[in-house]
């Protein structure tokens, strides 16, 4: 918006020059980063009062570890006041004309729209257990289904993306030597995929204080500098092509949006460490997941996101491996599920857990970004 109406006006007035600097995006990212930690540090202690006040506290399982039942009334639906951050920024400083900003919005916000109901029925039952998980995965998959059938038909969109809308890139391999084409009616259940499975990967994760957010601003990061390269042209020489990634022009505004996600992640984590102040709630979880998916899928880096958001794949895989093997074996192979809560049962601190997965997620942004070169 801010983009939109202050960037011409540079041509009315001599003295009003200095904002040409809006037309490059590296300001923009940071002025977008900067607003969005705005807006949390401003906001957040009111809007804690607010839930206190409302008795808006998180629902603690009844099988979950015995160090969560103090945690039980803690504020939670944090992932509102992200939403907000993240949404205003966004729409403050990125190009509106570009049609991928409006869609990773309208998934973004339409997620965390589940999440909220989800968690809306928690505190109005006093349960854990909230939106039954067959309904939440079909709002997702039919939400996510529909913004794709746009996105990869004949829509309008220019034809750079329309090139490529069906490749997919492989890491450690040559993107224009060795690309995968899929037919339309293939890609898209599997794009869908890859933003529902995301989504759920970063709700599952979400069980300690920060466990969450520190990954996310770390993929936020890794895909904040995917998206410019797969964008930026310098002095007419292709950087996608130079670095043989899939060439996405209009994933380079997207570069606004994850220094949003950033941004919002900061405020809310000076409320969120340990011990929290506030939860995220699935408003929160579904959403970022949701994003991160998202940012996958338009900048053609389906597989990467695979080691990118590789805590999230372990996370989600516990679970799924926890499940088949107790309906097939009647056994466990965790003390309990999600695997951040096998460490716990095993003794380990909840801050030892928490930043040793931080570290571990910034070891798998480092191994994304050198498969660049590793080809």
């Amino acid at each position: 918006m801010l983009y939109e109406l202050l960037y011409p006006l540079r041509l009315e007035a001599p003295w009003l020059g200095w904002l040409n600097v809006l037309r490059y995006v590296p300001f923009r990212v940071i002025a977008a980063m900067l607003t969005a930690m705005f807006i949390g540090f401003a906001l957040s202690p009111w809007f804690i009062r607010r839930l206190q006040t409302r008795q808006i506290g998180q629902a603690i399982r009844d099988d979950g570890p015995t160090t969560h039942f103090s945690k039980a009334g803690t504020p939670t639906m944090g992932g509102s006041l992200i939403l907000f951050a993240m949404v205003m920024s966004t729409v403050l400083w990125a190009d509106l004309h570009n049609h991928f900003i409006w869609l990773t919005l309208a998934l973004t916000v339409g997620y965390g729209l589940i999440g909220f109901i989800d968690d809306y029925l928690k505190i109005k039952y006093d349960s854990s257990r909230g939106m039954p998980g067959k309904f939440k995965l079909l709002f997702q998959i039919s939400l996510a289904g529909v913004i794709f059938l746009y996105m990869f038909s004949d829509s309008g969109l220019p034809d750079d993306w329309m090139m490529i809308r069906h490749r997919l890139a492989l890491p450690f391999v040559a993107f224009a030597k060795h690309p995968i084409t899929l037919p339309g009616w293939i890609y898209i259940p599997f794009a869908t995929f890859v933003v529902v499975a995301m989504s759920n990967a970063v709700n599952l994760t979400d069980g300690l204080d920060g466990l969450a957010i520190g990954p996310v601003m770390v993929n936020a990061f890794t895909y904040l500098f995917l998206a410019y390269m797969a964008g930026l042209s310098f002095f007419g020489i292709n950087i996608a092509i130079y670095l043989d990634i899939p060439p996405v022009p209009l994933a380079k505004e997207l570069t606004i949006f994850c220094g949003a996600i950033i941004g919002s992640g900061i405020g809310f984590l000076w409320y969120n460490t340990f011990p929290a102040q506030v939860f995220m709630g699935d408003v929160g979880s579904l959403a970022l997941g949701g994003a991160l998916g998202m940012l996958a899928v338009t900048t053609k880096n389906e597989f990467l996101s695979v080691i990118l958001g590789g805590i999230f794949v372990l996370e989600a895989l516990s679970v799924v491996t926890q499940v088949v093997s107790f309906k097939l074996t009647g056994k466990r192979i965790f003390k309990m599920a999600p695997i951040h809560h096998h460490f716990e049962l095993k003794g380990w601190a909840e801050p030892k857990i928490i930043v040793r997965f931080w570290i571990i997620s910034i070891m798998l942004a480092l191994v994304a970004l050198g498969s660049l070169k590793l080809r």
